[in-house]
């Protein structure tokens, strides 16, 4: 039985007081025990809120990395340096670092391989955009993320410690939602490319969000779908609608 993971995006919003005091005010009221909780606040905010969720059960996230170790590489932050202030999973490859900033598959499959070496659990992003889905495109763009962005990632690690996440491109941050049926549809296809990747075992047992204007109200309809492990939320984990999602 996959164990739900929900993590909580914040993307480029808190700073630092904000951002302990509301972590402050939800992580005594998250029930953890049958859901796996990630928190990814901005990166200056990360040692404060890692020494907040010190002694709990939710764990602390990152939002991005670079791949190389060190260096002169101006504005990037190491696999190293984010194990060293405590983080246990990181987001790789989001839209928004696709689109903005132009992460390739390439990139997302550098940085996965450089975050499982300091044992931080990646977050691997994949999804569509909307002009893709309505040209039926949306199975090949996707087993396309999947596969070069995992490539050469030992299974083992691809079971116990990726997580990968779909998100359609169309409904991050619109408002829009896939419905649990779409949603649950491609999560069981990127769970077919694992297979075919590697083996059945390993495609039962790595765990796929979903993420995409997940909310209080239609996070139960999701997160009970077959092939849905958990959620990558972003606008509701800034408020407390995030513990509504995790209490589902």
């Amino acid at each position: 039985m996959r164990k739900k993971i929900i993590a909580g995006n914040w993307k480029m919003n808190y700073c630092v007081n904000k951002a302990e005091d509301f972590v402050s005010e939800i992580v005594n009221t998250i029930d953890t025990d049958e859901v796996d909780v990630v928190i990814c606040p901005n990166f200056v905010a990360l040692d404060r809120i890692s020494e907040l969720l010190d002694e709990t059960n939710v764990k602390l996230g990152a939002q991005n990395v670079y791949f190389e170790d060190k260096g002169a590489f101006t504005g990037e932050t190491s696999a190293n340096m984010l194990a060293a202030v405590g983080v246990d999973y990181c987001i790789v490859g989001h839209s928004e670092r696709r689109q903005y900033f132009g992460e390739t598959n390439e990139i997302v499959n550098k940085k996965a391989k450089k975050l499982l070496e300091v044992a931080i659990n990646p977050i691997v992003c994949v999804g569509e955009t909307l002009e893709e889905r309505e040209s039926n495109k949306m199975f090949d763009v996707v087993k396309k993320q999947v596969e070069e962005s995992l490539t050469g990632i030992d299974k083992s690690l691809l079971m116990k410690n990726v997580v990968i996440a779909y998100e359609p491109i169309w409904a991050i941050g619109t408002g829009k939602t896939a419905t649990a049926e779409q949603a649950n549809e491609m999560c069981k296809y990127i769970r077919s490319v694992v297979k075919d990747m590697t083996d059945e075992e390993t495609a039962q047992n790595v765990r796929i969000q979903y993420g995409g204007s997940v909310k209080p109200s239609n996070a139960n309809e999701i997160l009970n779908m077959s092939d849905i492990d958990g959620a990558l939320v972003g606008g509701a984990s800034l408020t407390n609608d995030f513990v509504a999602i995790v209490n589902y």
